[in-house]
């Protein structure tokens, strides 16, 4: 059990991240529907780089560089040109895809260096939680921490309050003196570094190498878990570790289901739409309604202005 409970925890640590950025960068108001082919194209160049220098750190670097320019293009095309940023971010991820596929043709399953294990001193011996939680390596730690951090960020600081703002009733903020797009530029640039640091954590740690089948999909599952968690940190974390569960679940069940095994590798993801379905239905609405302590628990609303573009 510990074991299983620690692997889907591992398996889900680039999910979180690229998850939690995205949840900032629409709490600000902005969409970027590029996260596959961001998550595609930092898996890429991060391997690239660690395969070429040797160094894991530069690779993380690399990714996270790259995909926060992204998420600004994205902002930018938004916030200065006026243009529709779900129609940029689909097309963005499209072409990030593509070039990612050519570009990293000549890195395809090479063997190359990867985020090693780093168990806590004394921690990682207490019964049950210190295999779960402290035997693990540096990317996962990050991902633990990425959600308490944000999570306060978000109920406990100004920055957080602010940022909401911008995201629910920007007129409203920059009438208060608060600058819209300073937090809309400032969020999509965090929120797309975390994405790229996601693509790293996939080629040199989870999926270990690099080929484009293997990221394909994870950018629009985070973008679903940023609507199943209610853009809340931490239910999209748990949104993103059952979504792991499902993964290693499928992979223990292809030796006994062997003639469906290519079939099984693809069941979370729709799991995880019907989930998502099931979670925004009207009858848990309904529900909601009936009883707000419940509601307020099970459903939060996107933020008013995601998606539109503010002028002052």
């Amino acid at each position: 059990m510990e074991a299983t409970i620690a692997s889907i925890v591992a398996a889900a640590a680039p999910l979180v991240f690229a998850a939690v950025g995205e949840t900032i960068t629409e709490k600000a108001g902005v969409v970027n529907l590029s996260l596959d082919g961001s998550i595609a194209l930092s898996a890429m160049a991060s391997f690239a780089v660690a395969f070429l220098t040797g160094s894991v750190v530069l690779g993380f670097a690399v990714g996270a560089i790259l995909s926060a320019l992204v998420a600004m293009l994205v902002a930018f095309s938004g916030i200065r040109l006026r243009l529709n940023q779900v129609a940029v971010g689909f097309v963005l991820t499209l072409l990030l895809a593509a070039l990612a596929q050519f570009l990293g043709n000549p890195f395809v399953r090479q063997p190359g260096p990867s985020v090693r294990p780093m168990s806590v001193p004394l921690l990682s011996e207490i019964p049950f939680v210190g295999r779960i939680l402290f035997a693990q390596n540096i990317s996962v730690y990050a991902s633990l921490v990425l959600i308490v951090v944000v999570a306060w960020v978000f109920r406990r600081t100004r920055v957080g309050l602010e940022l909401a703002a911008v995201g629910e009733r920007p007129e409203a903020a920059h009438a208060r003196g608060i600058s819209v797009s300073r937090y809309r530029f400032g969020a999509a640039a965090v929120g797309g570094a975390l994405v790229g640091i996601a693509g790293a954590a996939f080629s040199l740690d989870v999926k270990l190498g690099w080929s484009d089948t293997q990221v394909a999909g994870f950018g629009w599952i985070a973008l679903a878990i940023v609507i199943f968690g209610g853009w809340r940190p931490v239910w999209v974390a748990l949104g993103c570790y059952l979504f792991g569960a499902l993964q290693v679940l499928a992979l223990k069940l292809q030796p006994v289901f062997p003639g469906v095994a290519q079939i099984l590798p693809s069941l979370p993801f729709p799991l995880m739409i019907f989930t998502l379905v099931v979670v925004n239905s009207d009858r848990l609405q309904r529900l909601g309604e009936r009883f707000p302590f419940l509601g307020r628990l099970l459903m939060s609303d996107a933020p008013a202005a995601l998606g539109t573009n503010f002028e002052v």
